[in-house]
């Protein structure tokens, strides 16, 4: 593979937005190669001990977890790992049409330093401070740029997308969860992980969005969880004009709504949505709803999501398993718990430990993936066109449109024990919250 981007080429990437794991960037240069690409680059942490770990293979265990895909295991370094598992687990899974795989393309580390150096001033600031361009790279994933439409900017044609972060749409009903964390099974991950940003001061209110109403498959529950999101973006709602962020944020989080905020994005949705000044909000929302209740895609995501069906707190017994070493948290735990709950998982054999993990991972890739809706106006008596559509209601307009899932990332084997605390933390953070206000409601 020859160095296809080089020093010479970076100022034609304009930052698009990042992740904890990426960094995107959007072509905005003349070659028909890449008009209508995005590039996603991965990053390190700043305190990152091994600034060279992306270049490293699988570990031991971590090989043993996906040793039916070969050629995740054979991958040469870990972002390579990433792609053939994007290729060979998740895209047969989720379906092709809704998975972009992309490829990758080799850079040179002048082009990764320039490419950082170009964007720091757009990233925002805590970003900066957390993470940095893996410039050890020697390739990066290129990729559709699915906030437009491939025609529509030959045609001139308006083209709107939602990105929306779903997170975990059920309730887990594992058996392994403690007694003391059954509020798990009433409550949504992500409505208790509120608690938690917002006693670390990452949000600064909590947000009304609830992922039950966005998988529910109920009209008026999906219509809700769209409004809310609309109402506190937060880092999981964002709307793109021809590939223009004109609603939410790049990489950061959006506090709530407010009236400036809602009228600029009410008047931005003229050329698009017709209807009067103050109405065309609520058609968009109803056009998304519409779009997620009619498509299926939450019902294929959620397929995914639910191969977790032991929740970290199953899943943590089978990585001890597999690494072969005692057990932290059943000594943590105490003898009458682990006799009573959890000598089972300890006593099952290594394929099934393996087979636990791994599952675990992929749903867990799956309740932290992205999901682009992409929507233009369809032509009168344009019968054959390749995309579905969807017929808005309030406006009379029919739309195609497209659906694909991004940051679909390999999670780390490692990262297990990682998982396990950091679900102690939210529920523990978020009965305290509880029993607080009840505290206060009583006096």
């Amino acid at each position: 593979m020859e160095v296809v981007l080089d020093q010479e080429h970076a100022a034609q990437w304009t930052y698009r937005g990042e992740g904890a794991m990426n960094l995107v960037l959007a072509y905005s240069g003349s070659s028909p190669a890449y008009i209508g690409k995005v590039l996603r680059i991965q990053k390190v942490p700043r305190n990152e001990s091994n600034p060279d770990k992306s270049l490293t293979a699988l570990g031991l265990h971590e090989r043993l977890v996906w040793k039916e895909t070969e050629d995740i295991v054979s991958s040469p370094t870990r972002e390579l790992a990433g792609h053939m598992f994007l290729e060979h687990v998740i895209s047969p899974l989720l379906g092709s049409k809704y998975v972009d795989v992309g490829k990758r393309v080799k850079v040179s580390r002048e082009f990764l330093e320039l490419v950082e150096k170009n964007v720091l001033s757009q990233r925002p600031a805590w970003r900066v401070d957390a993470s940095k361009v893996d410039t050890h790279c020697d390739s990066v994933l290129i990729l559709s740029d699915h906030s437009i439409f491939p025609t529509g900017i030959q045609e001139g044609e308006p083209c709107l997308c939602v990105e929306i972060k779903p997170k975990c749409g059920f309730l887990p009903i594992s058996e392994f969860i403690g007694e003391e964390n059954r509020i798990k099974q009433s409550v949504s991950r992500y409505k208790m992980h509120q608690a938690l940003k917002l006693h670390g001061k990452e949000i600064s209110s909590f947000s009304e969005y609830d992922p039950l109403d966005l998988f529910s498959g109920v009209m008026n529950r999906i219509q809700k969880s769209i409004k809310d999101l609309f109402s506190s973006p937060q880092n999981n709602f964002r709307v793109f004009l021809d590939g223009s962020l004109i609603f939410g944020t790049l990489g950061g989080i959006a506090d709530s709504t407010n009236s400036v905020i809602q009228e600029a994005f009410e008047d931005a949705l003229k050329d698009v949505i017709v209807g009067d000044q103050g109405r065309r909000t609520d058609s968009f929302i109803q056009l998304i709803a519409e779009t997620i209740y009619t498509s299926g895609v939450m019902e294929r995501l959620i397929k995914l999501q639910k191969l977790d069906n032991l929740d970290i707190e199953g899943a943590i017994h089978a990585y001890y398993n597999i690494i072969s070493e005692p057990c932290k948290v059943c000594r943590e735990l105490g003898e009458e718990k682990v006799r009573d709950k959890y000598t089972t998982l300890h006593s099952i054999s290594l394929d099934e430990s393996l087979k636990i993990v791994k599952n675990f991972l992929i749903g867990t890739t799956a309740k932290d993936c992205s999901l682009m809706m992409s929507f233009k106006l369809k032509k009168e008596g344009d019968t054959e066109s390749i995309y579905d559509s969807v017929y808005l209601k309030s406006t009379s307009q029919t739309f195609d449109y497209k659906a694909c899932f991004i940051d679909l990332d390999l999670k780390p084997f490692e990262n297990m024990q990682e998982y396990y605390e950091k679900d102690k933390k939210i529920v523990s953070c978020y009965t305290q919250m509880v029993k607080s206000e009840q505290e206060v409601e009583k006096n």
